[in-house]
C-alpha cells in the first residue's frame, strides 16, 4: 500500500492547473509538474490560491480542437520550439533547463516552489512525458495557449512501481524578454494504467 501511495504522491508532483467541463475543483500542490492520477475524467485546480485571468480556449473535454489562425510563422515555430524545451528539458531531468522554461512570475503556481518540487521528482523517478496533437489555441503578442495531449510513464527508483497516465493539457505561455515560458498548464487525466 505504501508503494500505491508514494505513487499516488509522486504522480502529483507532474502536470499543473486542470479545470473540467462542470467547474468542480480541488486543490492541489500548485506545481507545473502535477499529474492527475485518475481512471475517470476528474479534474483539479492547481491555481485555487493563484487564479489566472487567464481564459483557456476551450473545455478539456471533447474533441474539437481548433487552431488559431491569427499566428504568423515566426510565432507558431517559437511557441512550438518552447513547447517542446519545456517536455524535452523535464525527460532530460534537467532541473536548470526545466527552470529556464518557466516564467519567473507565473499565474498557476510559485517559481522557487516548482524548483524544489522538479529536484525533488528528478531525484525520486524516472518519467518520460510525450505530446502529441500540438496545437496553439489562442494566440495574442503576450500570451499564447497550447493544446497537447500527454502521455506520461512515471517508474519510482526504490520500488520499481510504475504508473501510466494520458491526458489532456493547455500550456499557457507568456512571453518574457522576446522569449515564450510557461506561465501555467491546465490538465485532467484521461486514464492510468
Amino acid at each position: 500500500m505504501k508503494i500505491i501511495q508514494a505513487i499516488t504522491l509522486a504522480a502529483f508532483t507532474l502536470t499543473l492547473a486542470a479545470c473540467n467541463s462542470n467547474n468542480e475543483t480541488a486543490q492541489n500542490a500548485n506545481s507545473a509538474t502535477d499529474i492527475t492520477p485518475t481512471n475517470t475524467q476528474t479534474a483539479t485546480d492547481h491555481g485555487a490560491e493563484d487564479k489566472s485571468e487567464t481564459n483557456i480556449g476551450f473545455e478539456l473535454s471533447g474533441d474539437n480542437i481548433e487552431e488559431a489562425t491569427n499566428v504568423s510563422e515566426k510565432e507558431k515555430t517559437a511557441l512550438l520550439s518552447s513547447f517542446m524545451e519545456y517536455m524535452e528539458s523535464f525527460n532530460a531531468e534537467d532541473p536548470e533547463r526545466y527552470m529556464n522554461t518557466i516564467s519567473k512570475n507565473p499565474e498557476g503556481f510559485n517559481y522557487e516552489a516548482e524548483k524544489v518540487k522538479v529536484e525533488e521528482t528528478f531525484n525520486d523517478f524516472n518519467t518520460i512525458r510525450t505530446a502529441d496533437n500540438i496545437t496553439i489555441i489562442e494566440y495574442d503578442k503576450s500570451q499564447a495557449q497550447v493544446f497537447s495531449n500527454i502521455h506520461t510513464s512515471l517508474e519510482q527508483m526504490d520500488t520499481g512501481a510504475k504508473l501510466e497516465q494520458n491526458g489532456r493539457q493547455v500550456t499557457v505561455f507568456v512571453k518574457e524578454d522576446g522569449k515564450w515560458l510557461v506561465s501555467s498548464v491546465y490538465y485532467i487525466g484521461e486514464t492510468t494504467e
